[in-house]
């Protein structure tokens, strides 16, 4: 595995449907157009992965927050 998926998995063809134009427009790029579209879905499947673990790392801390109090409580006072 390297980061999001397994790049050595093999490959399955599918079918998309796709706006014409950024179809042509794309295929006028450089580079396979296949691995660039892997390529973009890699990086949003890692998006997605980090924003749910940002999500539950928000839901521990605050239900932490909620049992035990903040750290920074005891300090405030000082201030």
């Amino acid at each position: 595995m390297d980061g999001v998926y397994d790049r050595r998995a093999p490959k399955r063809d599918i079918t998309l449907s796709l706006d014409e134009d950024i179809l042509q427009r794309a295929q006028s790029l450089p580079g396979d157009l296949s691995e660039r579209v892997e390529k973009m879905l890699a990086d949003e499947v890692a998006k997605a992965d980090r924003e749910r673990r940002l999500d539950a790392t928000i839901k521990a801390l605050n239900e932490f927050d909620a049992r035990y109090g903040s750290f920074a409580d005891e300090h405030l006072d000082h201030l």
